[in-house]
């Protein structure tokens, strides 16, 4: 399967984020993390992600289909952040993640340090970031009583 990142403009916010709202909320429904999760986030966040000089929202296309997104942040120049991405659950465990990561890692090629968060419940999430050559930092933050986020960070 060929995966394609494209630049997200303003007129892809609302096809990016009703993917979003469709990936987070069988996780909102689990792990009721209403502060945290993307689900619950607005359009207006999603058109602040696309705008942001600090950062970049990719659309992530299998074949001609909009499928997913990642977003990026730079916090230096070399120092990037992943938050969020996502995948639209019907095409979830195809590899469209980590190709992805891959391609994301190219377009940026001046990063020596990529970090990300996930909720350390989602076994295959933390396992998939592992796979991609990311190390838990040892920061975990507890969201309730059934959400943990862990972080990540890979050196590259």
């Amino acid at each position: 399967m060929k995966v394609l990142l494209e630049k997200a403009i303003e007129s892809d916010a609302q096809s990016i984020f009703d993917i979003q709202v469709n990936a987070f909320s069988p996780l909102l429904d689990i792990y009721e993390d209403y502060n945290t999760n993307p689900a619950n986030e607005t359009i207006e966040r999603m058109l602040t992600r696309i705008n942001t000089p600090s950062g970049a929202v990719y659309k992530i296309i299998t074949d001609t289909t909009l499928v997913g997104s990642i977003c990026v942040f730079w916090k230096e120049e070399t120092q990037f952040w992943i938050s969020p991405m996502f995948i639209l659950p019907k095409y979830q465990g195809q590899g469209i993640a980590q190709k992805a990561i891959t391609q994301i890692e190219k377009i940026f090629p001046q990063a020596v340090c990529w970090e990300l968060a996930t909720i350390a419940e989602e076994k295959r999430n933390c396992y998939l970031y592992e796979k991609m050559g990311f190390s838990k930092t040892g920061k975990i933050k507890n969201i309730n009583e059934r959400t943990t986020l862990v972080y990540f960070k890979k050196i590259l």
